[in-house]
């Protein structure tokens, strides 16, 4: 009888394993209250990194606003902002819009600042990822999103990579700008206004983000979009 050859497994990168690793660390990030801080890049210790907070709270103070003229503008609770700026939750991404127009600064700004270049590239190994939430209220609410752009300054567009959880969420969000997002994987549902739609793999929608809208993951299991965010703020 002739032998079988054993086939050996094909040989994977370094890269290649440290983006599957990645991709399955971003799960993760939903229950692990310890990625609510966004740092700095690799290699600054952790007393020199600044963190999404901080940069909201320098942001305000260099504006002169108190706590409470923030809450002001932005229909925040003084209570949320105060979470914030301890680096203790992470606001969604149209709260941070609306934070960005109340202190005149890109939202951007708050993610990264970025550098003066006209172009930057963001490798799939090493693309920032922020949990929206931590251990509770992520398996109700929570979301995981990774910036396609964090080192290009004064950027115009915000693109981001979202893994959605299912989730009871209801409340809809009104913010300057549009937003277009294209579904990767899974189901997703939009709200604008009174029209619901569900939308699969490979569908598209793009809205005014000054009517409320909702925008959530569809069925029971997780769904990625690609969401690119214009804010109107030059």
């Amino acid at each position: 009888m002739k032998k079988t050859r054993e086939r050996k497994p094909a040989k994977v990168s370094p890269r290649v394993k440290e983006t599957r690793k990645r991709h399955e660390e971003t799960y993760d990030l939903l229950t692990d209250s310890a990625h609510l801080k966004m740092g700095a890049p690799e290699g600054v210790s952790p007393k020199e990194k600044e963190y999404l907070g901080d940069r909201i709270r320098k942001a305000r103070e260099m504006r002169g606003l108190t706590l409470k003229d923030l809450s002001s503008r932005t229909g925040i609770s003084v209570a949320a902002l105060k979470q914030v700026e301890a680096n203790e939750t992470i606001p969604p991404l149209g709260e941070l819009i609306k934070l960005g127009k109340a202190v005149e600064m890109k939202m951007g700004y708050f993610i990264s600042p970025g550098v003066e270049k006209p172009m930057t590239v963001v490798r799939a190994e090493s693309r920032p990822a922020i949990s929206r939430y931590g251990k509770v209220r992520s398996e109700q609410y929570g979301y995981v999103y990774e910036s396609l752009a964090p080192e290009k300054a004064n950027r115009f567009m915000e693109p981001f990579l979202i893994t959605m959880v299912p989730s009871e969420m209801k409340e809809l969000s009104t913010h300057d700008g549009q937003e277009f997002i294209f579904v990767l994987e899974g189901e997703m549902k939009a709200q604008v206004g009174d029209q619901m739609e569900v939308l699969l793999a490979g569908d598209a929608v793009y809205y005014d983000s000054s009517c409320p809208h909702l925008v959530k993951c569809a069925g029971n299991r997780p769904a990625k979009i690609l969401a690119v965010l214009y804010t109107g703020i030059k």
